[in-house]
């Protein structure tokens, strides 16, 4: 290399390394632009160039908009929740209706490129962004309409949960919709859709009547007990491996607005002991009531226990049901009491880590094992670096009684869903953290069956199939049917048979 090369190299390399990622990633594309063509990647992780011509043609294809590196909107797009997860797509598109799905997903066909679709931005490992392929954000495409008379709900699939619940509750009717409102329906719903009301009224996808798909070859199809039954059964726990849902029909179910919730807080010292009261207390609870238990330790302030119930039944039962809880001592903190439901289904919203790295570990549990408290607490560490948070989330009813098959989300038998997660900041380096979380759920694992597909993060394969349990090699021949080469693979992977 000469001296004039070596030192044009050289201050490239400066300007790149100064410059933050998302400009550097604009002026790569720009470049790309300017040599004649978009820098992309296909789904078998080859590079390709998209054409401008192609793009052009792309965009006269849609009433919603195309966004490319640098354009307004993009960054916010190609983001989720996880702030640690920092990819760049070649090309975001924004559908607003079902004809803009099918133009996109005809395009990322075609053009074999690497695909995401983003309802919410919820999922921990980041499978609803990609870098350097194609990102379908539904974010443009929300609506819920409501007939009460049938006790119906229709949701566009860009919908986010605290629609349904706001349209559904102010005609006295619900149905399981998660804890936080700004989840997205589709992510939710297909992989499962636990919730305050899933021991009384099922999961969310025990609830859905049909959908509109799109799948792979771009045709709308609508998939219900009577049409295209295979596809119904299979998105309803086989995640987004099947299509774009452009559509939701759920059945909705009577229910007064006022509920009975809130949290005692506890001493994060009486945790083991709680821990073993909250398996027996949960274990017994009829299907109106909903109850997690939560061991936190912040980065700063004191570490605490939290029980959490959720009362939905006659009001006049409650302290009844609640006596048990009443015997527990004086808490730190008491905050139940009479509250609004769509208020309780918001209330958890800043919860979510916001301008954090997240990392997190999950699964079921279908029974409470007499050892678990014990392993919990020998295990849980505080550290003034990061928060770390053991939750369960209250599982069984109404969702076990539906037979394993019935539907392909296999975990009928869980009695709850235990996660463990981490969260620390962003100019804090990810890898201790993340080491010992998995120690720490080495320790859990064994007292686990299978996981929930919504926290799908770094799974390999095998354990992904391993997960679909009896369901998988069904699930694998309707994959085949739909979706022969795996374009919709950014997920807890059904790969085709």
């Amino acid at each position: 290399m000469n001296r004039r090369n070596f030192v044009q190299s050289s201050l490239v390399a400066a300007v790149a390394y100064a410059l933050p990622a998302p400009r550097l990633w604009a002026l790569d594309q720009a470049a790309s632009q300017a040599a004649g063509g978009l820098a992309a990647v296909r789904l078998d992780g080859r590079p390709t160039t998209i054409e401008q011509a192609a793009l052009k043609e792309l965009r006269g294809s849609l009433r919603g908009p195309v966004l490319l590196a640098g354009d307004p909107g993009y960054d916010q797009a190609r983001r989720v929740l996880n702030e640690s997860i920092d990819r760049f797509p070649a090309l975001v598109v924004q559908p607003t209706g079902v004809a803009d799905v099918q133009q996109a997903i005809a395009f990322a066909r075609d053009h074999e490129l690497l695909l995401a679709v983003k309802c919410g931005g919820h999922s921990p490992g980041g499978k609803s962004t990609c870098d350097r392929g194609m990102q379908i954000d539904l974010s443009r495409f929300r609506g819920v309409r409501v007939d009460p008379g049938s006790r119906t709900a229709w949701v566009e699939g860009g919908s986010l949960l605290g629609e349904l619940d706001h349209e559904a509750m102010a005609l006295g009717l619900v149905t399981t919709a998660g804890t936080v409102s700004h989840t997205g329906v589709g992510g939710l719903t297909l992989g499962g859709g636990f919730g305050r009301l899933a021991r009384r009224y099922g999961l969310a996808l025990d609830n859905v009547k049909a959908v509109d798909v799109v799948t792979a070859d771009g045709r709308l199809r609508h998939a219900s007990p009577d049409e295209n039954p295979d596809l119904y059964w299979a998105v309803r726990g086989g995640g987004g491996n099947f299509g774009v849902v452009t559509n939701f029909e759920f059945g909705l179910h009577p229910m007064q607005r006022e509920v009975i919730a809130g949290a005692l807080v506890f001493p994060i010292e009486r945790a083991k002991e709680l821990l073993a009261f909250y398996g027996e207390y949960s274990g017994t609870a009829p299907d109106d009531l909903y109850v997690d238990a939560v061991i936190r330790a912040p980065r700063s302030g004191p570490g605490m226990f939290v029980i959490a119930p959720v009362w939905s039944g006659p009001a006049g039962e409650a302290e009844r049901v609640f006596a048990p809880l009443r015997k527990l001592g004086t808490p730190i903190a008491d905050t139940i009491k009479s509250v609004d439901y769509v208020a309780l289904q918001r209330s958890t919203d800043n919860s979510d880590p916001r301008n954090e790295g997240t990392y997190l570990k999950s699964g079921f549990i279908d029974s409470y094992p007499a050892g678990l408290p014990g392993a919990i607490v020998d295990g849980f560490q505080a550290d003034p670096l990061r928060n770390t948070v053991l939750f369960f989330q209250h599982s069984g009813g109404a969702i076990g009684r539906i037979a394993t098959d019935a539907t392909a989300f296999p975990h009928r038998r869980s009695t709850h869903n235990m996660l463990a997660i981490v969260t620390w900041s962003l100019d804090d380096h990810a890898g201790p953290h993340m080491e010992y979380l998995r120690g720490f759920w080495s320790g859990l694992q064994r007292y686990t069956n299978g996981y929930y597909t919504n926290e799908t993060a770094d799974e390999g394969q095998s354990v992904v199939d391993d997960n679909y349990q009896g369901n998988l090699p069904r699930l694998r021949q309707i994959k085949t049917k739909y979706d022969p080469k795996n374009l919709f693979r950014l997920n807890a992977n059904v790969k085709p048979a």
